[in-house]
C-alpha cells in the first residue's frame, strides 16, 4: 500500500517501537524517508537513526550472490542451486550420522514474521528437534519468561496510550531517550501536563535528564527494590483485596518471600545504596499514584536474574490491580523491530508456533495441524547453551540467519573459534563482511534488505504492522523464507512449504493461532487467516489478539475482569529469590562492566554505520569511568585502557564522567572486527545465564581495567576503507565523503604511512607537513583541487581533533589559496567546524549550536527554532540542555529533580 502519489508506507527495522515510516524511492537505488503521520505507534516522529534510514541503503559491501567456500579454503561466486544443494545435504548427512539434534538455527529480531514462520516449521516440525533459537534471547526472554509465570502467556498487557494516560512512569533498566526517544518524547509530553517520571538504572544517562527522581541503585539490586514496594503495599494497606482474592494465586508466599528480602525501607536502601528518605519518596509515589506504568527494559532482562526482576515487578501491580487499565500496568519495552512477531512463531527454542509450550496436547496440536511427521517433543537449546554445543562438537551443521554472534554473544572470542569447528555453517546475511560469515562460513545465502523486504512486524504493544518492500530485490538477492522452504523441499518436504509468498505464510500462522483456540490462548489472530492477498497489501496496523469477529484487535488485556491464561484463569503471583550477581568481583578482577546502546548506532553497525550522520557523534568505542576509578587507575581523559574479565577483553578510548557510579565501567556493544581494532566489547562478557529464561547477563561482568599507552596517535580521512595493521587501537566511522578513521599505534609513521599507500597505487602526498620535535606529522593526497585522503599523526598521549579536517574533507574540494590551512588543524576559510554531531535528525554539529548559543539562544525552544536541532526526536535534548548550561544559561523545562544519590 502507498501513502501518496510516490511513496509506500513500511515500518522502521530498528527497536521494537514499531514506527511507521513512508519512503518516497529517488529511482536511483536509494530513497527519501519521513515519519508516517498516520501509524499509531509514532503520529509521523521518527528518531535518528529512523530519520537516516535513506542513508543507508546503498548496495555497497552487500551480498548479491550466493557463495560457497571451496576446497581451497576460498569463497566463490555459486549458483542458487549449487548453494542450496550443499545446505540440504549438509543438514542431511549430519541429522543421518548424529540425529536431528546435531543441527540448528540461531535466528534475528530483524526477520520479518513470515521469515521466522519458517524456519521454526522445518526444524521443529520436519527436521524433528527444537534447535531453533534467536538473538532475541540476549534481549527479551526474561521478560517472556517472568510474563509467562505471571500471566500464563508471553503477553505485554498495555498499549502506547497509558504513557499519554499515566501519572507516574516508571522507568527501570532503560535508558529510552537514547534506545526509544520516540516513546521517550511521549513520556516527556505527558510530563508536561503533570505525570512525573522515576528513572531507575545503575548509572545516571541521557533518560536520568527528563526524570523527576533519578534512582541511581547498585547492579543487581532491583528485585530488592520492588519486594521493599511490595511490603511497603502490605505494610500500608494499599493491596487490592479484592483482585487478589478473585483473579490471582499465591500472594502470601510471594509477600513472605518479600519480607525476607527486603522487610522494611532500611533493608532496601541498603540493597541499593539509596538515601532511605529517596526510597520512601518512590514509594509513597507508587502507592499513592492510581495510574502507574512501570517500564523495563534491558537492564532488568540482561540479567542471571532477569526473570525474578520482571516478577518482582509484575507482583507490585497485580497486588494493586493495576493491570489493563487506561494509564496503568507494567511494560515491556522491546528491543528488536520483530522480537515479539519471532515470539508468535515460536522463534524461541523453548516454545511452539503461536505461542504454545511443549506439553503433550499442544505438540500434538502442532503436529496435527502441520501433518508433521517428526515434531520435536522437547525443548531446544537456548542459545549460550547453543553455541556451547557447537563448541563442543554436539552441533555439525548451524544456519545463521540476519544476525552476528560473532560480536554480539557473550564470550564472543570463544563463539567465533566455535564457528570455525562447524561441519556446515550456513550464514543469510545482507552483507559479505562481518563477524560472522568471517567466522568460516561455508555458505553464503543473500538475504534481502529492509526496503525490500515484504512482511509483517510486531511491536512492543502487540501491533502487527506491514513492512512493505519500496525497492526491487538488488543481484541475485532472496528473501529468507524463499531460502528455507527451497532447502525443505530437497529435503523431502516440499509440499508443507509451497508458499507463492508471505501473503501464504501469514494465513498459514494465522489459521494456526487460532486452531482449536476457545480463548484460553492469548496469541490469537484468526481473524485474519482469510484475508486475500490485496487485503493482507493493504493490512492496516492492528493489535492482538484479532480473533474472529474483532477486526480492531484488542488494545489492552486483563482490565475489567478479563482472565489470565493459566488453566484456572488467574495470575500467579511469584516469590522471587534474594538478588545476588552472577559472578562477584575481587582482586582480579575489581570493577563491573555495563554493556549497552549508544543514541546514534545499532546492534554490529552493519546498518547505520552507513550514514554519517549517525557516524559522527560518537565515532569510537569508548570507557565509561568515574573519577574517582580514573584517578586510582591511572586513566586519563581521551587516553586509552584495556578491559580485561576472565572471558576476553577490549581496548577502548576513555571517557572520564560523573555519570557513572564509583566502581562501574560502561561499553557500547556496536563495535565489531570490521569496525574496529580491538573494540569487540562482547569478548569480555560472562556467559552466566538466568536459570529460567536461559537470557545471559550482560550488565555485571567483574573485569579489571588498565590504562595502555601508544607511540603514535592520528586519524585518516580518506574515500575508500583503508586497512592499517599494527594498531592497538583503531576505529572506522562514515563521515561525509568517506571514512574517518582513528587509530593509535606503536608503529612508526613511516610504517603507518607505507600501510596507506595501497589506497593512492604508491603516490606520495601532495602536502607533507612534518614537526619532528613536537611528534607531528600530517599529510594530504590532492587531485587537483580535489582532496583525495588527508593523514594527521601526533605522539601518542595527545588525540588530533578530526572536525575541522572533515570539514574540509567534506567540501571534496579546496582553492589553492587555503591549503596553507589544511594540515593546520584549524578550520579553513569559508568552511565552518561544525564539530561532533549533536543532532543527527537534522545533521547539527556542536559548533553550530555553541554559536547559536552564544548568540542568544539560551533555550531548547530558542536552539530548535533557529536550527531544528531537537525537534524532532528530542535524542539530543539532553546534550542541548548540557551545552546551555555550560555556556550559564538555564534550559527550560527541568523542573528540580529530587536528589537520590547513593547514600
Amino acid at each position: 500500500m502507498t501513502g501518496g502519489p510516490h511513496s509506500t508506507r513500511t515500518t522502521c527495522p530498528y527497536c521494537g517501537v514499531g514506527c511507521g515510516v513512508k519512503a518516497m524511492p529517488d529511482g536511483d537505488g536509494g530513497a527519501a524517508i519521513a515519519g508516517d503521520e498516520a501509524h499509531p505507534a509514532n503520529f509521523g516522529r521518527l528518531c535518528s537513526k529512523g530519520s537516516a534510514l535513506g542513508e543507508t541503503l546503498s548496495l555497497e559491501g552487500r551480498l548479491l550472490h550466493p557463495m560457497m567456500r571451496g576446497d581451497d579454503g576460498v569463497l566463490g561466486r555459486v549458483s542458487w542451486d549449487a548453494a542450496l544443494d550443499r545446505v540440504a545435504e549438509g543438514f542431511f548427512r549430519a541429522i543421518a550420522e548424529h540425529g536431528p539434534d546435531s543441527v540448528a538455527f540461531y535466528l534475528s529480531g530483524q526477520l520479518l514474521t513470515e521469515d521466522y514462520y519458517a524456519p521454526n516449521k522445518l526444524m521443529k516440525g520436519f527436521i524433528g528437534s527444537a534447535n531453533v533459537d534467536t538473538n532475541s534471547r540476549l534481549c527479551m526472554a526474561s521478560s517472556v519468561a517472568g510474563h509467562r509465570r505471571a500471566f500464563g502467556a508471553d503477553i505485554v498487557p498495555g498499549a502506547y496510550e497509558d504513557l499519554d494516560e499515566a501519572d507516574l512512569l516508571v522507568l527501570v533498566g532503560s535508558n529510552a531517550a537514547w534506545c526509544h526517544p520516540i516513546l521517550y518524547q511521549r513520556m516527556q509530553t505527558a510530563r508536561e501536563r503533570g505525570a512525573l517520571i522515576v528513572n531507575v538504572d545503575v548509572r545516571r544517562t541521557a533518560t536520568s535528564e527528563g526524570a523527576d527522581i533519578d534512582l541511581t541503585i547498585a547492579p543487581g539490586s532491583d528485585a530488592a527494590l520492588f519486594s521493599g514496594l511490595l511490603v511497603h503495599l502490605a505494610d500500608h494497606g494499599l493491596i487490592d483485596r479484592a483482585f487478589v482474592d478473585e483473579r490471582t494465586s499465591g500472594f502470601e508466599a510471594a509477600l513472605a518471600q518479600a519480607r525476607l528480602i527486603a522487610p522494611n525501607i532500611a533493608a532496601v536502601a541498603a540493597a541499593t545504596a539509596c538515601a532511605p528518605e529517596t526510597i520512601a519518596h518512590v514509594f509513597d509515589l507508587w502507592a499513592r499514584s492510581a495510574r502507574v506504568v512501570t517500564l523495563y527494559s534491558q537492564g532488568v532482562n540482561q540479567s542471571a536474574q532477569g526473570t525474578d526482576k520482571v516478577n518482582a515487578i509484575l507482583n507490585c501491580h497485580l497486588a494493586t490491580g493495576r493491570i489493563g487499565l487506561p494509564g496503568a500496568g507494567p511494560f515491556s519495552l522491546t528491543g528488536q523491530p520483530n522480537a515479539m512477531g519471532g515470539r508468535e512463531v515460536g522463534g524461541l527454542a523453548n516454545q511452539l508456533a503461536a505461542h504454545m509450550a511443549f506439553d503433550t496436547a499442544s505438540i500434538d496440536r502442532v503436529r496435527r495441524f502441520w501433518n508433521a511427521p517428526a515434531m520435536a517433543t522437547r525443548e531446544g537449546l537456548k542459545a549460550v547453551d547453543l553455541f556451547d554445543a557447537v563448541a563442543d562438537g554436539r552441533i555439525k551443521a548451524l544456519w545463521v540467519m540476519g544476525t552476528n554472534p560473532a560480536v554480539s554473544m557473550p564470550r564472543a572470542d570463544a563463539v567465533r573459534a566455535a564457528l570455525q569447528r562447524l561441519d556446515l555453517l550456513v550464514v543469510s546475511d545482507n552483507l559479505i563482511a562481518t563477524d560472522t560469515t568471517q567466522s568460516g562460513a561455508h555458505v553464503l545465502l543473500p538475504a534481502a534488505a529492509w526496503g525490500e523486504k515484504d512482511g509483517t512486524v510486531t511491536n512492543s504493544e502487540r501491533r502487527i504492522s506491514r513492512q512493505r518492500a519500496f525497492l526491487p530485490l538488488p543481484g541475485e538477492v532472496r528473501p529468507d523464507w524463499w531460502a528455507v522452504a527451497q532447502v525443505a523441499r530437497r529435503l523431502g518436504h516440499g509440499e508443507a512449504f509451497a508458499w507463492r509468498g508471505p501473503a501464504d505464510i501469514f494465513r498459514e500462522h494465522a489459521a494456526l493461532s487460532a486452531f482449536e483456540n476457545d480463548g484460553t490462548r492469548d496469541f490469537d489472530i484468526g481473524g485474519l487467516a482469510a484475508i486475500d492477498d490485496a487485503a493482507y497489501d493493504a493490512l492496516e496496523p492492528v493489535q492482538w489478539p484479532v480473533r474472529s469477529g474483532q477486526p480492531g484487535g484488542t488494545a489492552r488485556l486483563f482490565g475489567d475482569g478479563g482472565r489470565f491464561f493459566h488453566a484456572d484463569g488467574k495470575a500467579r503471583f511469584v516469590p522471587v529469590a534474594a538478588p545476588a550477581l552472577a559472578a562477584a568481583t575481587d582482586a582480579a578482577f575489581p570493577l563491573i562492566l555495563v554493556t549497552g546502546r549508544i543514541r546514534d548506532q545499532w546492534h554490529t553497525m552493519t546498518r547505520t554505520g552507513k550514514s554519517a550522520r549517525l557516524g559522527s557523534h560518537l565515532p569510537e568505542p569508548f570507557l565509561d569511568v568515574h573519577p574517582i576509578d580514573a584517578l586510582r587507575l591511572g586513566l586519563s581523559e581521551r587516553g586509552f585502557a584495556r578491559v580485561e574479565s576472565a572471558h576476553g577483553g577490549a581496548t577502548l578510548r576513555v571517557r572520564i564522567t560523573a555519570q557513572q557510579e564509583p566502581g562501574l565501567v560502561f561499553a557500547p556493544i556496536h563495535w565489531s572486527g570490521q569496525t574496529s581494532v580491538g573494540g569487540r566489547i562482547g569478548a569480555a562478557v560472562q556467559g552466566f545465564a538466568d536459570p529460567v529464561s536461559g537470557q545471559p547477563e550482560m550488565k555485571a561482568t567483574p573485569v579489571a581495567v588498565h590504562p595502555v599507552s601508544f607511540v603514535t596517535q592520528g586519524f585518516a580521512l580518506t574515500r575508500a576503507l583503508p586497512r592499517l595493521e599494527r594498531c592497538g587501537f583503531l576505529a572506522h566511522a562514515t563521515v561525509k565523503g568517506g571514512t574517518l578513521t582513528t587509530f593509535a599505534s606503536d608503529a612508526s609513521h613511516d610504517a603507518l604511512l607505507a600501510m596507506l599507500a595501497p589506497l593512492f597505487g604508491g603516490a606520495a602526498p601532495t602536502m607533507d607537513y612534518s614537526d619532528p620535535a613536537r611528534g607531528l606529522r600530517r599529510l594530504a593526497w590532492l587531485d587537483g583541487e580535489r582532496i583525495e585522503a588527508l593523514l594527521f599523526l601526533g605522539p601518542g598521549g595527545t588525540a588530533p581533533d578530526w572536525n575541522a579536517a572533515a570539514a574540509a574533507f567534506a567540501t571534496g574540494e579546496i582553492a589553492p589559496a587555503a591549503r596553507a590551512l589544511l594540515l593546520s588543524g584549524k578550520p579553513v576559510d569559508g568552511i565552518a567546524d561544525s564539530g561532533p554531531t549533536i543532532c543527527a535528525c537534522f545533521g547539527i554539529g556542536r559548533g553550530a549550536i555553541e554559536a547559536a548559543i552564544a548568540g542568544g539562544c539560551g533555550t531548547v525552544a530558542a536552539i530548535g527554532a533557529a536550527l531544528k536541532a531537537g525537534t524532532n526526536c528530542g535524542s539530543c535534548v539532553p546534550e542541548l540542555k548540557k551545552l546551555i548550561a555550560q555556556a550559564g544559561g538555564a534550559a527550560e523545562g527541568t523542573p528540580a529533580r529530587v536528589a537520590a544519590d547513593a547514600a
